[in-house]
């Protein structure tokens, strides 16, 4: 399986795309797990390409899904090369789906769940992926909070959404990242779920279809 090959949706009504959403899923995942949020969110940006990558690399000890980078070493070192890694390779896809439909960087917003989170973070924000539209981060968090400001390139707007019961990766993980943007001067918004474990519930998707229809269909 090859990065390249993405599952695509939109635009509903077979117009150009005039922006592109990359939709970066889980470790344990693959493209298929993310591509029907484009349906939900297409109303907030109806004339959007969107496109849900697989990651590079099966997973590490498990006969199915697909992760970014591995997690049989979590030291720092050792995830901070990972998630570096990731996101240039997503870089490289979100470049050539930008080339191929004739679109800027600013109008590419990119969205991701947990592992896929942490990609998207690294990515807009430290140069794999220039300037984008956006970055919503959902159960994810940032690898190497604590070195952001040496790192940061871009400054997109930010949406978190963790869920409070999260068993996989806890909210402590957003808030570090918020607290981490926020003193670099990074626009961030945080949304924490009561109740929610590792997953995407109707506010947090409602607040990316609200990220996005700002900054893809500005008034």
């Amino acid at each position: 399986m090859d990065i390249e090959d993405a599952p695509r949706f939109g635009p509903a009504g077979g117009e150009a795309p005039d922006s592109l959403v990359v939709l970066v899923h889980g470790f344990g995942a693959d493209g298929n797990d993310l591509i029907d949020l484009a349906a939900l969110w297409a109303e907030a940006a109806p004339r959007a390409l969107f496109a849900a990558p697989h990651a590079p690399e099966p997973c590490d000890g498990i006969p199915f899904g697909r992760q970014w980078f591995p997690l049989w070493d979590r030291s720092q070192a050792q995830l901070a090369a990972g998630v570096a890694g990731a996101a240039a390779a997503l870089g490289r896809f979100v470049a050539a789906e930008a080339a191929r439909l004739s679109l800027p960087p600013e109008r590419v917003a990119l969205m991701g769940f947990s592992q896929g989170a942490m990609t998207v973070l690294e990515a807009g924000l430290c140069g794999a992926v220039p300037a984008p539209a956006c970055v919503l981060a959902y159960s994810g968090g940032l690898i190497g909070a604590d070195s952001l400001a040496a790192r940061l390139i871009a400054r997109p707007p930010v949406l978190l959404v963790h869920g409070e019961a999260d068993e996989v990766v806890p909210a402590a993980a957003s808030r570090a990242a918020e607290a981490a943007l926020a003193g670099c001067g990074v626009p961030v918004r945080a949304i924490y779920r009561p109740g929610l474990g590792h997953g995407l519930d109707e506010v947090g998707l409602a607040a990316g279809a609200e990220v996005l229809r700002g900054v893809l269909n500005p008034a």
